[in-house]
């Protein structure tokens, strides 16, 4: 005589994981939507403590979400660079700054926070900037050990300041929101690794023309701007 089948085992179903909160935010933030944590305690199930305590605050929770938005960003635009060394250093940060400042989700984020927005963009101690510095730290890093660039100072020194300099050139104040000043970024970028002279990019070429056509009333050839890497 079989053994009778096993009822379906009843009660709540297994709790989200941190990983599901990280989706759930990433999910709102790629839609133009506030991460609000009592929104996405409600909509996972989970005790809005237990979010904290795996994130520790609102702000460090965008921060990993704004981070992990940009690091696909960052390694396609090192493996599309032409060439080596110092050129297809700048080439892949002109593709960084272009997919950044282009990004509707990172610019709905800092009109709607404004403040909150630059600080977790900014700041020294949260999610977003170390883990930027480290990873261009990392593409300079590739360079230098492969023989193919002599940097001026150590990578992470040269890491730290190539994003400094790309937070001033795309960030404003808390009034103005996004800057994306990405053409003039890129020529200080250019002379900073040590291009001389540092040529304004092709890209940046087409875009001042499109803008100046747009002052003059005629749209910009195919209706679309360029460098919009993430959404």
């Amino acid at each position: 005589m079989s053994a009778p089948a096993a009822s379906p085992r009843r009660g709540r179903p297994p709790a989200a994981s941190r990983e599901d909160v990280l989706d759930a935010a990433m999910g709102r933030y790629l839609r133009g939507l506030r991460i609000d944590v009592q929104a996405l305690a409600a909509e996972l199930g989970l005790g809005r403590a237990t979010i904290y305590r795996w994130f520790g605050s609102r702000e460090d929770l965008i921060g990993e979400v704004v981070a992990r938005a940009g690091e696909p960003l960052i390694r396609q635009a090192r493996a599309s660079a032409r060439g080596s060394g110092a050129q297809a250093l700048v080439e892949a940060f002109d593709q960084i700054n272009r997919g950044l400042a282009g990004s509707t989700a990172l610019r709905r984020y800092v009109e709607q926070e404004r403040e909150a927005a630059l600080r977790v963009l900014t700041s020294e101690s949260g999610k977003v900037q170390p883990r930027m510095v480290a990873m261009i730290t990392e593409l300079i890093a590739d360079e230098v050990d492969a023989g193919r660039y002599e940097a001026p100072v150590d990578p992470a020194t040269l890491g730290y300041a190539v994003v400094r300099l790309a937070e001033a050139f795309l960030y404003s104040d808390a009034i103005a929101g996004m800057r994306g000043d990405v053409d003039r970024l890129i020529e200080v970028e250019a002379a900073l690794m040590g291009l001389s002279p540092p040529p304004p990019p092709a890209k940046g070429r087409a875009l001042r023309a499109q803008a100046g056509g747009a002052r003059r009333g005629t749209p910009p050839a195919g209706g679309r701007r360029s460098g919009q890497a993430i959404r």
